[in-house]
């Protein structure tokens, strides 16, 4: 068997674009992967592409040999970004495809499941309404309604829209603004109830000294996690920030980390509790088990970062069902009509009270509806506010 043709299409989501691809074989058998990343689509669109061209002619079978001859032929231009999420979507297809012709379900390749059904949380929960306590905690109580047990929010980052700042580039927050920041997290706590998952995201935005202060007052809301209290770059800074925040502040990172390389300065450090690697940009499903697995020797759990697309979903959640230190998955509560149409069974008819069930169908579960997907393609020219 050899892989012949690999195709790629960029599909406009509910904030940012898809990247989808297909792998076709000479056999005729196929398989079908994400690589999504934003900002910066456009060029993700064209490394997933070249990387494409890449393994034309290779034995699809040989899942593990792919993924190191790519990880070590495009490290010259950098191990991680764009051609990392080539790699994730290639390697998620190549898994697909493999578990289609075996007969399998993607979680029997990775060892075989602990569960199938995922517990999740829900984000972009929040897109009605305005930044404030009554708009959130009314739709807070919409995602407890719908059966789940967690919901993520950033209750910094809008708070651009109240003072007329940019946040990308200000990383400090007005007393009144850190006040409003805390006021409507109470005002969600309050209406989810005390035994409910509340994380709270700050996406590396605030200086140091907000976002101790700020982790400081969330304490006493019982947060299940503070999310990227400091960006990427520096693990021990982290470390330090680990120092400083309350005992009972668990730390999730991982979403801009990418491979097992990538994340074993944050493990060998212990710097958090909880890891958010995304499967688009970390390695995908082949990588994101490997690195499961390292967490696991330092007791940290996997709760995968995935405000993605239809695929990444079902794949983080093959993922998910394979390891024992799994925590949550996170869903998008609010997505475009079209994430359900794309593919060949809804993922709607997955998620029953907060979980998402996996069926026992071959690979992923699904196929890519190409015609479907050419009715939305993805912006690739930029416009403010939206993440192309």
């Amino acid at each position: 068997m050899k892989i012949t043709e690999v195709k790629v299409w960029l599909v406009e989501g509910v904030k940012y674009n898809w990247t989808m691809l297909k792998i076709f074989t000479d056999t005729g058998h196929t398989g079908i992967g994400e690589a999504t990343n934003w900002p910066g689509s456009p060029i993700v669109l064209e490394a997933a592409r070249h990387v494409g061209q890449r393994i034309i002619g290779l034995d699809p079978m040989k899942t593990d040999f792919i993924w190191t001859k790519l990880y070590r032929d495009l490290n010259w231009v950098g191990p991680y970004g764009a051609s990392m999420c080539a790699i994730s979507g290639i390697d998620m297809a190549l898994l697909d495809l493999k578990a289609k012709v075996l007969g399998v379900p993607c979680y029997e390749l990775l060892g075989g499941a602990f569960r199938t059904q995922i517990q999740l949380y829900a984000n972009y929960w929040f897109t009605g309404g305005g930044h404030n306590e009554t708009d959130y905690a009314a739709q807070a109580k919409k995602v407890k309604a719908a059966g789940f047990t967690g919901l993520k929010f950033d209750p910094f980052a809008h708070t651009n829209y109240l003072y007329g700042e940019d946040l990308s580039h200000n990383l400090g927050l007005t007393p009144a603004q850190q006040d409003v920041a805390f006021a409507v997290s109470k005002a969600v706590r309050e209406a989810v109830g005390p035994d409910f998952d509340i994380m709270i995201e700050t996406h590396a935005m605030l200086n140091y000294g907000v976002a101790v202060k700020m982790a400081q007052r969330l304490a006493e809301l019982n947060i299940t996690w503070y999310e990227e209290p400091a960006g990427p770059e520096s693990a021990d800074t982290l470390r330090a920030m680990r120092e400083r925040l309350p005992s009972n502040v668990s730390i999730c990172v991982g979403e801009r980390h990418y491979t097992r390389h990538g994340i074993r300065p944050l493990l060998e450090k212990h710097v958090c509790d909880i890891m958010m690697p995304d499967i688009t940009r970390c390695g995908g499903p082949s990588e994101m088990k490997r690195m499961a697995t390292m967490m696991e020797a330092y007791n940290v759990l996997l709760a995968p970062h995935n405000p993605n697309g239809p695929l990444s979903t079902l794949a983080s959640a093959h993922v998910c069902a394979t390891v024992p230190n799994f925590f949550r998955q996170e869903f998008m509560f609010t997505d475009v009509p079209w994430r359900d149409e794309v593919i060949t069974h809804p993922i709607a008819e997955m998620i029953n009270d907060g979980h998402l069930h996996l069926s026992d169908r071959p690979g992923l579960g699904v196929d890519l509806v190409e015609a479907e997907m050419e009715k939305h393609p993805g912006v690739v020219a930029f416009r403010p506010g939206f993440y192309v």
